[in-house]
């Protein structure tokens, strides 16, 4: 069966959308993702502060005067062995901030409805990836997050904390790459995702995020990182989002996603019963 095609942005009827909202989805069904300054860079600066503060604490020192910089140097401070507990002490805390969970969506929310909707269902927990200088026990081989349960209705925002380039960021494959692969993957049956990196490497894309910006993503291309090869400590958050009223498969609403931007007629319509007692 030949793969899937993304439907052409022209097939939208004119005049729905503004120039600016036509330009950002023919860029997402052309390359699988979008680059986008921060919708808000205060929102951004507090999460990025409140990550060293916390990471600070944690190690006993006083609390950085410039975040960005003593995120980049962690690898001075912590050893590969003591990383994964600190990294579980960070997502703990930010995971129990209130504030954080909206302050995350605000710094993306303009991309996040031009390319998924405005009725929202958001993952109820912020992951965290900390990736030091050669650290081999960080990785995500080359993967796509539907092919372990997650539906095809979600994007994934990234969120650097630092400037991330080359083996410091991540990679994903182009929507043609990945069609091309899928057509066959039944090859890469009894081989490891390593073979499947090493077959389509020159076909990856290394995105540069400078701090300041985030991505939003189509989970369903085959993406992933390798070993950190720069001399800097990467720090990223990611988070899905799908429309709410949009099909779900292993990840449920209410267990794993959260609805955060319902409007008033659909609560209105989820709620109504039609009148009863007509029944014979």
């Amino acid at each position: 069966m030949a793969p899937s095609r993304a439907p052409d942005i022209a097939a939208t009827p004119a005049g729905f959308l503004d120039p600016a909202e036509v330009a950002m989805t023919a860029q997402f069904l052309k390359q699988g993702y979008v680059i986008q300054p921060a919708a808000d860079r205060l929102a951004l600066d507090r999460i990025r502060d409140h990550l060293a503060a916390t990471t600070a604490r944690y190690l006993g020192e006083s609390v950085p005067s410039d975040s960005g910089d003593f995120l980049n140097r962690l690898h001075e401070k912590v050893s590969g062995e003591a990383l994964n507990d600190l990294r579980l002490a960070v997502i703990q805390d930010i995971n129990a901030q209130a504030w954080l969970r909206p302050a995350y969506f605000a710094v993306a929310r303009n991309t996040i409805e031009t390319l998924i909707g405005n009725e929202l269902a958001m993952q109820r927990r912020i992951n965290l990836s900390i990736q030091m200088p050669h650290d081999d026990k960080s990785l995500l081989p080359v993967h796509a997050d539907v092919w372990s349960g997650d539906c095809a209705f979600e994007a994934v925002l990234w969120v650097p904390f630092v400037d991330v380039f080359a083996t410091k960021s991540m990679f994903i494959a182009a929507p043609e790459t990945n069609a091309e692969m899928q057509a066959r993957f039944k090859a890469f049956g009894d081989q490891s995702a390593e073979d499947l990196y090493r077959d389509i490497a020159g076909q990856l894309t290394f995105l540069d995020i400078p701090y300041g910006h985030v991505l939003l993503f189509n989970q369903n291309l085959m993406h992933g990182n390798r070993v950190n090869t720069e001399s800097e400590t990467r720090w990223t958050m990611n988070c899905r989002f799908k429309s709410v009223l949009s099909p779900y498969a292993d990840k449920k609403l209410g267990e794993f996603f959260e609805p955060i931007t319902l409007r008033a007629m659909t609560r209105i319509g989820m709620d109504h019963e039609l009148p009863t007692g007509f029944e014979e």
